[in-house]
């Protein structure tokens, strides 16, 4: 009789792959969204950038709360629903000390065209 593969045997690959997937999509969503904070422009540490939905009315998921287990497309659908904040400017912005203008053009598609307002 044949041997099941079970979960068990292959638990610790299955969690190494999940994590370099999720490292590989915050990745290309950094890159997606500029790299950079919208508000300071700041772009040292990349673990240090978060997303903040413009309007959370509209949001699906969170993008840092399960997003990257998402595919892709699904996530940059999210993303453009977003602006790219450092995680001090993200703070202030929720607690009411800075503004986000909604006014500054972001950047979507595959060349970074201006979008059509």
């Amino acid at each position: 009789m044949r041997d099941k593969r079970r979960y068990s045997d292959r638990r610790e690959y299955l969690i190494e792959a999940v994590r370099k997937r999720r490292k590989k999509i915050r990745e290309m969503a950094v890159d997606y969204k500029g790299g950079k904070c919208r508000l300071c422009g700041y772009n040292k540490c990349s673990e240090a950038l978060e997303f903040h939905h413009l309007d959370s009315s509209v949001k699906d998921f969170g993008i840092s709360h399960k997003g990257y287990t998402r595919g892709w497309k699904r996530v940059k659908r999210e993303l453009d629903k977003c602006a790219m904040l450092c995680a001090n400017c993200h703070r202030e912005v929720h607690a009411g000390k800075q503004l986000l203008r909604e006014t500054v053009v972001e950047k979507s598609g595959e060349l970074r065209e201006p979008l059509k307002q």
